[in-house]
């Protein structure tokens, strides 16, 4: 106890009244930071192995199944139950949400929840050495202490998610911008003859200059054409992963016209016109909000410096007759 008497002296001497707490929670970090690579590259247990390999023996998978599960990371797949939501309507709402960002992968949920505990933990870490630059946080109260150790690393853990958000709002709107210009090159492909098969493959080609995004969400309605999808199926798959207001119309126009016989050409030459119109009104409504926005930084940057030039004589003069007053 004596020991342990001292050492705790000596670190509240180094480091200040929380010196032990704050050696101990650096011992915990490092502790962590050092476990994570061992534990992924840890080989696996041959028992675990031969009995999972038995059980998947025994269990039949569809093929289905099979084609859904190839391709993950397998080092990911240990920590399957840690880095995934164990609620079906949860991993599914990610993936989703995911899926609308751009990341199409199937260990992107994996990868996201890896990214918030990597982070957060070395937010966390900073925060430690933050602390520790400023004396030992001699001087902090507890709330300043946990705000410094604590606050990096909630950061670290939202950075993920803030990043996400940011990713889903520009992919939709890209791809909303060049949606209007994919229907017109749909519709001079059907008016030339080709299938809406056939176009969707020449439009795909045709978007990835300007617009990648929407000519990587028409490369996977052909390939899943291509596969024997149900066609209906498939726009409506299209419609759920782009989450844009503007293709949920159109699928649902595409799949009413095929069920009533009317042209598809006819259709989307009517839908086109309005999605040109419509982009037009969105460009028009977002110059008519610059003057509203630019109101208050044009206040801020030329109001002051137009009062120093008018006020400013004056005020210099009456401080001077009010020295000669003097």
């Amino acid at each position: 106890m004596d020991f342990l008497n001292s050492i705790s002296d000596f670190l509240t001497g180094q480091l200040g009244e929380f010196g032990p707490l704050i050696v101990v929670g650096a011992l915990g970090l490092f502790m962590i930071l050092v476990t994570i690579p061992l534990l992924l590259n840890q080989p696996e247990d041959p028992l675990k192995k031969l009995k999972r390999n038995s059980e998947n023996a025994a269990k039949p998978t569809s093929k289905k199944e099979q084609l859904r599960q190839r391709g993950r990371n397998e080092k990911l797949e240990r920590f399957a139950t840690f880095l995934e939501p164990q609620n079906a309507e949860e991993l599914s709402a990610m993936e989703l949400t995911l899926r609308q960002a751009g990341y199409q992968t199937k260990d992107a949920v994996r990868y996201f929840h890896f990214a918030q505990f990597a982070l957060g933990i070395l937010g966390l870490l900073l925060g430690f050495l933050y602390v520790l630059s400023l004396e030992g946080g001699d001087g902090l109260t507890p709330k300043q202490l946990l705000m410094y150790v604590i606050g990096p690393g909630a950061v670290g853990y939202l950075l993920p998610k803030y990043w996400i958000t940011r990713r889903v709002a520009e992919r939709k709107e890209e791809i909303s911008s060049g949606f209007p210009d994919a229907l017109d090159m749909l519709l001079v492909c059907v008016e030339a003859g080709q299938s809406l098969d056939q176009s969707i493959v020449h439009v795909a080609k045709e978007l990835h200059a300007s617009y990648p995004a929407l000519a990587d969400e028409f490369e996977i309605v052909a390939y899943e054409m291509k596969a024997g999808k149900d066609k209906d199926r498939v726009m409506r798959d299209m419609a759920t992963r782009c989450g844009v207001q503007d293709i949920s119309s159109f699928v649902t126009v595409m799949i009413q016209s095929a069920t009533f016989g009317t042209s598809i050409a006819e259709a989307l030459r009517v839908y086109a016109s309005e999605m040109r119109d419509k982009r037009v009104m969105r460009a028009e409504e977002a110059a008519n909000k610059l003057p509203t926005k630019m109101t208050l930084a044009t206040m801020m940057l030329t109001v002051p410096p137009l009062l120093i030039i008018l006020v400013g004589p004056s005020v210099k003069g009456i401080m001077n007759l009010g020295a000669m007053g003097n």
